[in-house]
């Protein structure tokens, strides 16, 4: 018996379409992505029909054939003449010896299997890297979701026999035009990028369709266009300097769909995803929302971590843009007004601590040694680096604030003494983000140990990790109060992500100059130290 290796392990599908199957119970992601059910794995016990590599074999041994032999192909399916020199061939067929002149030409046909389309890999690799639901398999009670709605909602708008200008069909395009930019900039496949571009006109056309209706607005699929229409803009890197063409659009659905959008996983998830999207963009450009946000504050459930957290960024957001108009002229600002601004950021900063201070234990950070023995931070789940950075922008943000404000109120009593502590605030923020960074992008586990490199050098980590470390980095950056060493860990960090996971807006941010905050500081930086 002629040993043939060992059979692929993988389900059905999957070896139907040359890919890798992830074998999970009770079916492989990858069928969930491609929108089919898992047909299943083989069977333990295999028996393998031989005869055709048997035959193989033979007319290997006879001999050459002659030069006039071509393949006749025809579809998929090619079709090699076996010549009539391989007798033994045609007498194991028949049992009747050497005698052929009663038979016909035997032929040998061979069936190629089609491989995946580059639009369906660009489907696949946009799910694994940009979706996630953390927290369902690794036996934690955290349930932190990017996206993680995504494959069935399209798998079902895909299965809808929808018009253009539907909330279906431009979710549809939505997702093709993002995966294919996402694949076409991960792998340098132009035509890949072309073809996003198409698909990108044809949701955003739809998308305008479709806000005309209230009844299309408010539905998922219409928010979850607009997330992945401001994705591709990340990706493909083309945002208006730091201002994304969609955050007017996010801020009307969210006030559209109110307070029910908070009732559903899926519609938290979307919030969440809208909700961070304008306010990192807020916070970057000093800009007021278009609507009030004191009705997001209300809705919020109190009980859920990410939602506490929004909460208290919420409110950081509105003294935020109320101080703004400090900056102009210091020296006409109402004393009690500053005092007040004052006392409310103090307090802010309190809430925050006590955020951080009255986690789950799951959720709080763990401190280990790295490679080279420096202590670094890492999480039980990679996801709440994200959460924990995103905290730290906050309060890097406020407390620069707070600096200002202090500055300006010694015009009128004189400085304080309590500038050192909000310093030493910022300062261990910094410093507690970039000792995160190696865990952030893979480069260590959780107990601080470097993983296995993968095959050809690829990233540990998923592009959506990458995605969300941005604007928390970002922040860092623009703050203007990191060590020159820190500011360089920062901006390595960002052009890694955009170079490694082809996400092109982390190489725009590596680019600003520090003190680029949408709040423009008077005073320099070297007063505060």
């Amino acid at each position: 018996m002629v040993y043939g290796g060992k059979p692929s392990t993988g389900c059905h599908l999957c070896r139907k379409r040359k890919i890798k199957c992830d074998e999970g119970q009770p079916g492989c992601r990858n069928c969930s992505v491609y929108g089919k059910p898992c047909p299943g794995y083989r069977s333990d016990t295999i028996f393998r029909n031989e005869t055709h590599k048997v035959e193989k074999l033979v007319r290997k041994n006879s001999s050459s054939p002659p030069s006039d032999i071509q393949p006749q192909t025809g579809g998929q399916m090619i079709t090699w003449k076996i010549p009539e020199t391989s007798q033994s061939v045609a007498a194991a067929r028949t049992g009747t010896g050497t005698d052929t002149g009663s038979q016909q030409e035997p032929s040998l046909s061979l069936y190629k299997v089609a491989d995946s389309t580059w639009e369906e890999r660009a489907i696949c690799y946009f799910f694994d890297q940009y979706t996630t639901y953390d927290g369902t398999n690794s036996g934690l009670t955290i349930g932190i979701s990017h996206l993680g709605f995504l494959p069935s909602l399209y798998t079902f708008c895909r299965e809808q026999e929808s018009q253009e200008g539907s909330a279906s069909f431009c979710l549809r395009e939505a997702v093709d035009a993002t995966a294919f930019m996402a694949l076409g900039n991960e792998s340098k496949v132009p035509s890949l990028t072309v073809k996003a571009r198409s698909n990108y006109g044809k949701a955003l056309r739809g998308l305008r369709q479709a806000l005309e209706s209230r009844t299309q607005a408010v539905q998922d699929e219409s928010l979850a266009t607009l997330a992945l229409l401001s994705l591709f803009e990340d990706i493909a890197g083309e945002r208006n300097g730091l201002s994304s063409s969609h955050r007017a659009g996010f801020e009307l659905l969210m006030k559209l769909r109110g307070a029910s959008q908070f009732g559903y996983q899926r519609g938290r998830d979307l919030f969440n995803f809208a909700y961070t999207h304008t306010h990192s963009e807020i916070l970057a450009l000093g800009e007021k929302p278009r609507f009030s946000t004191d009705w997001i504050v209300e809705g919020l459930d109190t009980s859920d971590p990410v939602h506490r957290l929004i909460s208290a960024a919420s409110k950081v957001s509105q003294i935020f843009m109320e101080a703004t108009s400090a900056q102009a002229a210091p020296e006409n600002v109402d004393a009690v007004q500053l005092f007040t601004w004052i006392d409310t950021g103090t307090a802010l900063d309190s809430e925050l601590s006590e955020w951080s201070q009255t986690l789950p234990n799951e959720w709080l950070p763990l401190v280990v040694h790295g490679p080279t023995g420096e202590p670094l931070i890492t999480y039980q789940i990679l996801f709440l680096s994200v959460v924990w950075n995103f905290y730290r922008a906050i309060r890097i943000v406020l407390q620069r604030l707070m600096l200002e404000l202090r500055r300006i109120r010694a015009l009128f009593l004189g400085p304080f003494p309590d500038d050192a502590a909000v310093l030493e605030v910022i300062q261990d923020m910094i410093a507690d983000v970039c000792r995160s960074i190696p865990f952030s992008l893979g480069d260590i586990d959780t107990l601080g140990n470097p993983p296995t490199p993968l095959e050809g050098g690829k990233p540990r980590i998923r592009a959506f990790h990458g995605y969300s470390l941005l604007w928390p980095l970002w922040y860092v950056l623009a703050c203007g109060l990191a060590t020159p060493e820190q500011t360089q860990l920062i901006r390595d960090a960002l052009m890694r992500v955009g170079f490694a996971l082809g996400i092109k807006m982390a190489l725009k941010l590596a680019e600003f100059t520090p003190g680029d905050l949408g709040f423009q500081f008077e005073t320099p930086l070297e007063s505060f130290l």
